[in-house]
């Protein structure tokens, strides 16, 4: 029994210390800002840069954080957060990119995925005439995947 108990004790510790990491992460990302002069963590403004173009355009001067976005899908209201967003009104595109700090990036897999359609579902709605695309950026490993 006292080892069911320590077990039971060290998984809440463990998915305790997975939040805390995974909310200061994005807290730091939030700040993240390249451009004319960068702004944020270094590390991470380095990491971001050394991953090419398609990843750091989700943080230029262009980009917006923590984005609220709202609407109906299937006749349910859905409010949500958007991490990141690109608006491009030249080339009418609408990019989402959304962090997952898991280490196993299968476990919630579906979850996410879902995550990211009702995102453009959304955006959909406001920008009819554009193309929407979401990405996953997995932070323990730092690949960006398209979804």
């Amino acid at each position: 029994m006292t080892n069911r108990i320590q077990d039971f004790v060290n998984s809440q510790e463990s998915a305790n210390f997975a939040v805390a990491a995974g909310l200061a992460m994005h807290a730091k990302l939030q700040f993240v800002r390249l451009g004319n002069t960068p702004t944020g963590d270094a590390e991470i403004i380095a990491k971001i840069e050394s991953m090419g173009d398609k990843l750091k355009s989700f943080f230029m001067d262009n980009s917006q954080a923590e984005v609220p976005v709202a609407g109906y899908i299937n006749g349910h209201f859905i409010s949500r957060r958007i991490d990141r967003l690109v608006v491009d009104d030249a080339n009418k595109t609408v990019r989402v990119l959304d962090y997952k700090t898991d280490v196993d990036t299968n476990k919630f897999r579906e979850k996410y995925v879902a995550q990211i359609r009702e995102y453009t579902q959304l955006l959909q709605q406001i920008y009819p005439d554009y193309k929407i695309s979401g990405y996953i950026l997995w932070l323990h490993n730092w690949i960006l995947e398209a979804i």
